[in-house]
């Protein structure tokens, strides 16, 4: 049993990766990911190389806050952009102001320029980056149907992500060996463009979204996504969650140039290994997390990914010995992944869709300001207490965080378990089946449960239809005109006929057994089975073939008074 269980983990981890390759969409998304995030790990060891060698760890942590500020200002405010028609359409203007914010900071450092411009063309990189991850991780659930295949797609990108920790670094110590660090910007540069081409190619049925006001006020906009995470105490707690980990994050911008230089001795191209050995572990946490698609236990690895963020900090500051730094950052990497499946997992089916990306811009300016006080709080720790008094303080705060939150966590998997069986309900009816995740996820959660017994009428013919039904359990046989023309069973469904045509009940549905139903209200019904054409045109597929059955139905054409 147990082999079986292994055997069908695995298939389910190779699945995730094959089903994201198949799709083109998502197969463009993902590598756009790798581009963009290659590009903004190569890019920070870079900057730090160039701060570090300006005014050593304060002015690291100077400019890693200067650096965070203005993105966790600008993006809530910017992230509405995101909720108004085409993501992607955000994503590619991300890369192309990054890509050459980049390359400017190339030609400054190649001609030995100022600093200080390099640092102001960093800002505008990051609070460009700032914007991607949160129109990215919105874009994802719209080319997804189901949860699985949603977490299956952040299987992938944090592997990819977890890639990009690895590669953005370790080219970085590569070129740094034979070049410099304007050749590592214009790599950078060249990475972000990229990501850019690829999103261009992008083509998908999105949902309707509202376009933007003739008279756009962002701050209001921008509120909601406030308001969504504030009225949601589990969401509260992700982000709070996730806003330590950045803080530790930030800290690890300003530590790995002071462990590498100052502690272990190992010059400038040990930054580069240090922040490699996080890709490594990155790259293993992404492989194993690719096992946990479906476990339904996203909530407690979410736990465990916050608390190996933090505690190999706490280690290296009582073993500074190269070797087991790199083998205990690669734990901090695999933490990462782990944070990354299932936090954004979680965040997108428990986030409405029509404000989902200025959730995930509330996400990203914690983050930002959290790493900008992360690496602040380092660089004071270092110069009051010393590199390994830091490491120990700052490497206790993400276990601590999560070990009391891990109740809450567990509860939120239970919550998302309950919401995966009703869509699995919903899926079996065919017009749903088109719908993508944001949408029968909304579906889902305006389920309501109707119980009718043996022999009694769910609706009578020629009544006011109000609400679409789904049997969940039970038998109901279809009533036209005294005769039965059809006997339906778990998972079909009934009632679509006066809510799309707007007419009165064509047939009565009368419980053949005890039934136990699930009803959305037409106000539910109808925007999202309008809303895309395959849905549309397969609901208009089954009401005239139901119509067709139903006879006589002149009468009932009249519109209901």
């Amino acid at each position: 049993m147990g082999e079986g269980r292994r055997r069908g983990r695995v298939r389910d981890a190779a699945a995730a990766f094959t089903s994201n390759w198949r799709n083109p969409n998502l197969r463009r998304a993902q590598l756009s990911f790798l581009g963009a995030w290659t590009a903004e790990w190569a890019f920070t060891v870079a900057l730090g190389i160039v701060a570090y060698r300006d005014g050593g760890a304060v002015a690291l942590g100077l400019v890693g806050l200067l650096r965070m500020v203005p993105s966790a200002i600008l993006a809530p405010l910017l992230s509405p952009i995101a909720d108004r028609g085409r993501r992607e359409r955000v994503l590619i203007i991300v890369s192309i102001v990054r890509g050459l914010a980049t390359a400017a900071a190339a030609v400054v450092a190649a001609v030995a320029g100022p600093p200080a411009v390099i640092y102001a063309l960093a800002i505008l990189s990051t609070i460009a980056a700032t914007l991607y991850r949160p129109a990215h991780s919105a874009l994802l659930p719209s080319l997804c149907r189901t949860g699985h295949e949603l977490a299956s797609a952040n299987v992938v990108r944090g592997l990819l992500d977890s890639a990009a920790t690895l590669v953005g670094p370790l080219l970085a110590a590569v070129l740094l060996q034979f070049t410099g660090v304007d050749v590592v910007f214009a790599v950078a540069a060249a990475a972000s463009f990229w990501a850019a081409a690829l999103l261009a190619r992008l083509k998908y049925d999105a949902p309707p979204r509202p376009s933007a006001p003739k008279r756009p006020n962002l701050a209001r906009e921008a509120a909601e996504g406030v308001r969504a995470v504030v009225a949601n105490r589990d969401l509260t707690l992700i982000l709070a969650l996730a806003a330590a980990q950045a803080l530790t994050r930030g800290a690890l911008t300003v530590l790995s140039v002071v462990v590498a230089i100052e502690l272990l001795g190992t010059g400038e191209p040990g930054v580069g290994a240090l922040m490699a050995a996080v890709g490594v572990g990155a790259v293993l946490g992404s492989l194993a997390a690719s096992l946990l698609v479906g476990t339904g236990r996203l909530g407690v690895w979410f736990a465990v990914g916050i608390g190996l963020w933090g505690l190999p900090f706490t280690l290296i500051g009582l073993a500074p010995f190269e070797a087991p730094a790199l083998g205990l950052l690669a734990f901090v990497g695999v933490g990462n992944a782990l944070v990354d499946v299932a936090g954004f997992t979680l965040i997108a089916r428990m986030a409405p869709d029509e404000v989902l990306a200025r959730v995930f811009g509330v996400l990203e300016s914690l983050v930002a300001v959290s790493i900008g006080i992360g690496a602040v709080v380092a660089s004071t720790l270092v110069e009051w207490f010393g590199v390994q008094t830091a490491l120990i303080a700052i490497g206790l705060i993400c276990p601590v965080l999560a070990l009391v939150s891990l109740p809450r966590l567990r509860g939120m998997d239970r919550t998302v378990d309950v919401i995966d069986g009703d869509i699995r309900l919903l899926q079996q009816v065919p017009m749903f089946r088109t719908l993508p995740l944001p949408s029968i996820e909304q579906l889902a959660r305006g389920l309501e449960p109707v119980a009718v017994p043996a022999g009694a009428a769910v609706f009578t013919q020629g009544d006011v239809g109000d609400r679409y039904y789904v049997i969940e359990t039970g038998e109901a046989d279809v009533v036209g005109d005294g005769r039965v023309v059809a006997t339906l069973g778990p998972g079909e469904g009934f009632g679509e006929i006066a809510l799309l045509r707007r007419t009165r009940r064509t047939a009565s549905v009368v419980a053949r057994s005890v039934l136990a139903l699930r009803a959305l209200g037409s106000d539910r019904f109808l925007p999202v089975v309008l809303g895309y054409t395959a849905s549309a045109q397969e609901a208009a597929v089954v009401v005239d073939g139901q119509l067709d059955r139903y006879t006589p139905k002149e009468r009932f054409d009249e519109p209901p008074s």
